[in-house]
């Protein structure tokens, strides 16, 4: 009995995913990100990246740990597209997320530095936003990714919420050279013209009960990746719109984790071979 208890416990410490990925331990690494958008004592929980330039807009940059000079060495990096609300601080305790994660996180601004709470305000940001300068700025943030000496990155991913959902599959349309895309309940594309377009995978996160975009909707998306032959994996879970945002009132934890297992497998996967593959099966 011994042998094997220490046998076991060598396999665990050789193998560290097999305890990381376990559903109680996913649980607490949600319940601890969500504990990170509540304020104390009026101040929100720090972050731990920086503000960059990204040509003509701003950028919020959280790097590895664990990197050698200024160079990360996983070489690989995720561009995020926030929600309607901006650039705020969700995005960027996103970003720290996936900088733990191994990825250099690039956040951009489509909305030139503004954010709200306001969903009248959101609403008119969100359609204040030029497709030609927004396309500029995708543009800016890939060349940042491959050529800043802090990440230099040699596969990069996209990741994107709602109206950052749709944004992120729309870099991924237009730019073959994206790996990875992960869309967010964000509105899709059956044109197979622009699906054809994308040269990476894709991964699509989606709420069964959101009135914004139907399972019909989900299932036409599905059709056209493969019928343009695009890799890809879709999910739906028991949530609506917007179940991923901690600081929302349609916040589900138990989808949200879930998800965010999806993502982790996928993102690893796909931006990082070297790596064992984590996440739920």
């Amino acid at each position: 009995m011994y042998r094997w208890l220490h046998g076991l416990a060598g396999l665990l410490l050789c193998c560290p995913c097999l305890v990381a990925d376990a559903p109680d331990h996913a649980a607490q690494q949600e319940e601890a990100f969500r504990k990170l958008h509540q304020a104390e004592g009026g101040k929100a929980a720090a972050v731990s990246g920086t503000e960059v330039q990204i040509g003509t807009t701003r950028g919020y940059l959280s790097l590895p740990e664990k990197h050698s000079g200024t160079r990360p060495k996983t070489r690989s990096a995720v561009i995020l597209f926030h929600e309607w609300w901006g650039l705020n601080q969700n995005i960027k305790l996103w970003a720290d997320r996936l900088a733990k994660e191994g990825h250099a996180a690039l956040a951009i601004d489509l909305y030139g530095a503004k954010s709200t709470t306001n969903s009248k305000e959101a609403m008119a940001l969100m359609r204040g936003v030029k497709s030609t300068i927004a396309a500029r700025t995708i543009a800016d943030a890939l060349r940042f990714v491959h050529r800043d000496e802090r990440v230099d990155a040699e596969r990069v991913g996209c990741i994107g919420w709602s109206f950052g959902g749709t944004w992120s599959l729309n870099a991924a349309m237009n730019h073959p050279g994206i790996d990875a895309c992960v869309v967010y309940y964000g509105k899709t594309s059956s044109d197979l013209d622009q699906i054809s377009g994308i040269g990476g995978a894709v991964l699509g996160i989606f709420g069964k009960s959101d009135p914004g975009i139907p399972q019909q909707q989900v299932d036409t998306f599905r059709a056209a990746l493969e019928k343009a032959q695009v890799r890809h994996q879709i999910f739906t879970f028991e949530a609506g719109h917007g179940f991923a945002n901690p600081t929302g009132s349609r916040y589900v934890a138990e989808a949200s984790m879930k998800a965010w297992m999806r993502v982790r497998e996928f993102l690893a996967k796909e931006l990082l071979p070297e790596k064992k593959k984590v996440g739920a099966q």
